[in-house]
This record gives structure tokens, C-alpha cells and sequence, in this order.
């Protein structure tokens, strides 16, 4: 795909996301942070407590030693629901700029876990992670993302930033997720997309669409182990996030963008 190729697509997905969010207007929750600019964080919606309740009720859930949670604010009730059941589960750091923390839901008192389940409560009572330490972990065996719009087929649109496609591609660099790891995409019904939506080279395709009403499982092309891409890294901000410099010293490679050299 040429360069032109790919901002020819990423304008048609935005395009679809500037629709989704004139409807989701209508049932989302603001975040005071950002107000009404979806473009800036995964909202809150109606009934995303039955979301959860929906994936808790998937196979991968009940047997999934590990999960990973976004740190989208859809997915908090999804946090919190692990947290009940004493599900451990890995997240990211708002924009993953601190990179991944580990919460150990078992430890966590019943009265905290409302809190825990939010993003200042995962600071607390969770632990910072370096890579090597969520590769010596169980296999991550499902993983939970919001989003901005999905596609019947799969193609899960999110703000438009690739953390999510980043952080699919970190864990499959080292292993701690395989072709078995299956990806749920929580979103509103007006999130999904009866439409024909072309990939970016790191789209990432999930496996079930959950929302309030269905749990619908994809069939497709599936998803193939993430690889970061190192040429959309390099001279981004992406290039200083600390999973992303720990990643580039295993591999020994050379970051120069943001004054990294690893060696």
C-alpha cells in the first residue's frame, strides 16, 4: 500500500468516525476531560454495564488466567467486573505513555474495586510492568478494547491515534499473545458499521463485537500476530513511550527520533 493509498484510507475512516460520533452524541457519556471531543478519548455509553455482563458470559472470559483492558472509559465497567469475579488483568496508561500496569484483582478489598476499576484507581492499585515482566505472565488469552466504530467484518475503527494496534503489536512481539487470543470490540449498537471499510496497514480486526443488545461473533479474515511498524514509530511520539523503547532495546534497535539510542 503507498503512502497515498494509506491517507486515501485513513480520510474514508475518519469520515465514518465523523458519522459514528454524530449518533453517539445521543447516548454517551462526557468526560469532563474532554467534553464532547470523542477524538481525544473512548467515551462511556447506555448500557455498558450489560456489555460487561456479555463478556463475562464468553467462553475466553471464564478461561483466560490473564485478560488486558484497555484503559478506554467504555471498558471501566469490564474492569470492574474482573475486578468482582478476582480475574487478574493487565492495561495501558492513558496513550500507554507510561506503558502497562498489572492488577491483581484477588488483592484488591471488595469496598476499592469500584475505584480500582477507574483509571486513577488502577494507579493505585495496580503495579507498573515492564515487557519482559508480561512475558513471564499466563497468555493473555482475551483481550477487551472500546472503540469508535467497528465493521460487521470485524475492522475496528478507534480514535484515530493506533494505541490499541500498538499495544496488540507489543504483546504479540513477545509472545504474550498467540493466534488463539481472541479480541472483543465493546461499543454502542450505533458504533457498528454495515459497511465495506478498507484497512490501514496496522488495523487490527477483532474477533466479537459486544453491545447492550448483541454479542455478534465475527466471521472474517481473523487477525495475524501485531508487528510494530517501526517506519510509522520512528519521529512520533510513539517513539518515547517506555514499552516501545523497552521493545526496540530487546530487538537492538536504534531509535533516534527522540534522542533513544538503544544498543
Amino acid at each position: 500500500m503507498t503512502g497515498t493509498d494509506v491517507t486515501q484510507v485513513e480520510h474514508l475512516q475518519a469520515l465514518v468516525r465523523e458519522k459514528v460520533w454524530k449518533q453517539l452524541r445521543e447516548v454517551a457519556r462526557p468526560d469532563s476531560r474532554f467534553h464532547w471531543d470523542f477524538s481525544s478519548f473512548i467515551c462511556d455509553f447506555e448500557g455498558s454495564d450489560r456489555c460487561a455482563d456479555r463478556v463475562a458470559a464468553l467462553r475466553a472470559w471464564r478461561d483466560s488466567e490473564l485478560v488486558f483492558v484497555t484503559p478506554d472509559n467504555s471498558t471501566e465497567a469490564v474492569r470492574r467486573i474482573a475486578l468482582e469475579h478476582g480475574k487478574p488483568f493487565l492495561m495501558t496508561t492513558y496513550g500507554i505513555r507510561r506503558g502497562f500496569i498489572h492488577i491483581d484483582s484477588s488483592r484488591v478489598p471488595a469496598a476499592e474495586r469500584a475505584y480500582a476499576a477507574t483509571l486513577d484507581g488502577a494507579d493505585v492499585h495496580g503495579r507498573p510492568v515492564t515487557l519482559n515482566d508480561v512475558a513471564a505472565m499466563p497468555r493473555v488469552e482475551l483481550l477487551v478494547t472500546g472503540g469508535s466504530a467497528v465493521t460487521l467484518d470485524g475492522l475496528r475503527l478507534g480514535k484515530g491515534h493506533g494505541y490499541f494496534d500498538l499495544e496488540w503489536a507489543l504483546l504479540s512481539e513477545i509472545g504474550a499473545v498467540d493466534e488463539r487470543s481472541e479480541i472483543v470490540d465493546v461499543v454502542h449498537d450505533c458504533q457498528v458499521v454495515d459497511a465495506v471499510v478498507q484497512p490501514a496497514p496496522h488495523d487490527v480486526r477483532v474477533d466479537w463485537v459486544v453491545t447492550p443488545t448483541r454479542t455478534l461473533r465475527v466471521e472474517g479474515p481473523g487477525h495475524p500476530l501485531g508487528r510494530v511498524l517501526w517506519e510509522l514509530v520512528e519521529g512520533t511520539e510513539f517513539e518515547a513511550i517506555p514499552p516501545v523503547v523497552e521493545l526496540a532495546a530487546r530487538q537492538g534497535r536504534q531509535l533516534q527520533g527522540t534522542g533513544h539510542v538503544i544498543l
